[in-house]
């Protein structure tokens, strides 16, 4: 036993070092875009404490609160004079470098960054203040090869990435099956191979993969290539809602500038409420605004579904974050997190308030 102590410390130290790689969000790659995008604020509106702020999101539509709500101007208008600038990043380590180094302000990121960057910096820099997306993530499988749940053992399945979100959960749906895997090689009684969603479809296409466990859109992408959709990840969690997307803010802006984050989180929450009230324009203006940013579109086969499976929600359900943390840490690719303080729901749930809307809870993890 105290020979393996040693070595199990050492196993753990090795994944903590690697966390910044690990646990990503679902976005492709790791390389950030700064757009150069700065919404013009209205003519002679009232700055707020700052002359900016720097928001980052992924082109991704379970960020389509942030894409939306910048393509509509529903944030500027509810910022008045303090301008919009706003980045992309496709992946969370990126993001969560931009949000350490002051690059951006505020940004809406997956639950395994927003743990990793609050943990890494024994959390002193960032808070989550609210919520903006759940579900929208399927295990989709070649028909041919896979007919149940039961036929997954033995085959190979993908993952975007060791460690991140999906990865995680995968990992955990494995061990209820009671079936063993070594989560840092994939190997076991399911094969899981850590594979980019950009390339996924390719690689699920040649038959190098039978299924994948993903978000959206590349679910959607699988089944348009005549993947079938076998388990949905929302069945398995109460109320069939997961946290995927959350808002997180740097700290000491969260501090200077107070009035900046309830406009941004009161714009967030307009541009939910008009996203949910008029879905295909909320559907087309998402789209709009990924074909500004990649330069394509996605096909109406693809995002029809994806966008269904997606809920766009203030509640950052905080209860779920703290379950995914615990299924990153059976899996053994984290040390059990001290998860105090991570949320800071106060202007959230003020802004909740002020529209006549229920406040939400921080699963015991807020800030005193």
């Amino acid at each position: 036993m105290s020979a393996e102590r040693p070595r199990a410390a050492l196993r753990t130290l090795a994944v903590i070092a690697a966390l910044p790689l690990l646990l990503t969000a679902c976005g492709y790659g790791s390389k950030s875009t700064d757009d150069g995008k700065q919404t013009a604020a209205a003519a002679g509106a009232k700055k707020l404490s700052a002359d900016e702020v720097k928001i980052g999101y992924f082109p991704n539509l379970t960020h389509a609160t942030a894409l939306v709500g910048v393509q509509e101007g529903l944030f500027q208008k509810e910022l008045g004079g303090t301008t919009i600038k706003a980045a992309t990043f496709n992946a969370g380590p990126s993001e969560i470098e931009a949000l350490d180094s002051g690059s951006i302000d505020i940004g809406w990121i997956g639950p395994s960054p927003a743990i990793n960057g609050y943990t890494k910096s024994n959390g002193k820099n960032l808070r989550i203040v609210g919520g903006s997306a759940s579900g929208g993530v399927k295990l989709v499988v070649n028909p041919k090869k896979i007919k149940s749940l039961k036929d997954v053992k033995g085959k190979k399945i993908a993952t975007p990435q060791l460690g991140n979100t999906q990865d995680v959960a995968f990992l955990n749906w494995i061990a209820d099956q009671g079936w063993k895997v070594d989560a840092q090689s994939g190997k076991g009684d399911v094969s899981v191979v850590r594979t980019d969603n950009k390339i996924t479809p390719d690689a699920y296409a040649s038959g190098s993969i039978d299924g994948a466990w993903v978000p959206e859109p590349t679910a959607s992408k699988l089944v348009s290539e005549g993947g079938k959709v076998l388990l949905d990840e929302s069945s398995l969690w109460p109320d069939k809602k997961f946290v995927i997307t959350n808002i997180i803010v740097r700290q000491d802006f969260l501090k200077q500038h107070s009035d900046v984050v309830e406009a941004v989180l009161r714009g967030s929450v307009k541009t939910n409420a008009w996203i949910n009230a008029n879905p295909d324009k909320a559907k087309a203006s998402a789209n709009a605004a990924l074909e500004k940013l990649s330069g394509k579109a996605l096909p109406a086969d693809v995002i029809d579904p994806a966008w269904k499976s997606i809920t766009f929600l203030d509640d950052p359900l905080a209860s779920t974050l703290n379950t995914e943390a615990e299924h990153a840490v059976k899996a053994g690719l984290l040390e059990k997190p001290d998860l105090k303080g991570i949320y800071d729901l106060a202007l959230l749930n003020k802004v909740l308030k002020a529209e006549g809307k229920s406040e939400v809870d921080d699963a015991g993890l807020g800030a005193e």
